[in-house]
């Protein structure tokens, strides 16, 4: 048994962004170490604008607090398949909370965006993007997973992430690095997403989940068997303490699961 994930509950969204920023310099900077690019998955949602206040703060100064995006490699956990400048585009929502808003000093991240000419055949957008990560990751016959520095995820309502759902049979594949979706319980119905064995290999894994309107969600996650199968708590399980949680005070109000509560 390995040890659990990491759950750090804040008072507020600043203080909560300013050990976010911690933790992913920190990924950053022994990525570049190990192999000079950071590379780094994404998911939509609330998450983009929290690591927006994260990530363009004002730096310390010391050269361990210092974003190095033209180093960085952005993918993305899911995508909609939906044109880039689509209102439910993850493209978008990192492109207008980071990229537009980051300072020419802080370099410019090379961004896997989705092919659009594919919109049309779900399945072949999840082909693509699958050879995509093929590319960038060395051939598929050398590497059984792609294994990012750093995956940066939301939880749902529902427990759902990515855009993997509760109980849906794309939680058994295990073969294929990118799945596509038809049929999503939450729209635009048609999508793409990380597989689980995907989503569960990275150096490190954070969660951000903020609000008390994911606290119920959340003491089913941490403190429940049932919460234990949904797509959150299959992350946990199999990522155990490579995984992160950054959350207010609110989300985790009447969660049993022990947390650390302040900076990191």
């Amino acid at each position: 048994m390995g040890k659990p994930p990491n759950l750090y509950a804040f008072q507020g969204a600043d203080e909560l962004a300013q050990s976010l920023r911690a933790y992913v310099l920190e990924a950053q900077n022994s990525a570049l170490t190990r192999h000079k690019v950071f590379r780094v998955a994404v998911s939509g949602g609330s998450l983009p604008k929290m690591l927006a206040q994260a990530l363009l703060r004002e730096s310390t100064g010391d050269d361990k607090d210092k974003v190095e995006f033209d180093k960085w490699e952005i993918f993305f956990a899911d995508e909609r398949a939906v044109p880039l400048d689509h209102e439910d585009s993850n493209y978008r929502l990192v492109k207008e909370e980071i990229l537009d808003k980051a300072p020419a000093g802080l370099g410019k991240p090379k961004v896997y965006a989705i092919d659009v000419k594919y919109l049309d055949d779900v399945q072949e957008l999840a082909d693509q993007y699958e050879q995509t990560l093929v590319n960038a990751f060395a051939s598929r016959d050398s590497v059984r997973l792609p294994v990012f520095d750093l995956l940066l995820l939301g939880c749902g309502p529902d427990g759902h992430t990515c855009s993997l759902f509760p109980g849906s049979p794309l939680l058994r594949e295990s073969d294929a690095w990118v799945l596509q979706i038809s049929d999503s319980p939450k729209p635009p119905p048609k999508r793409i997403t990380l597989s689980l064995p995907v989503a569960t290999h990275g150096v490190k894994i954070a969660f951000v989940a903020t609000g008390g309107g994911k606290k119920d969600i959340m003491k089913q996650i941490f403190d429940t068997d049932e919460g234990q199968q949904l797509p959150c708590g299959l992350i946990n399980a199999q990522g155990q303490e490579r995984v992160s949680w950054f959350v207010d005070y609110p989300a985790i109000e009447g969660v049993s699961f022990p947390a650390r509560r302040g900076s990191l």
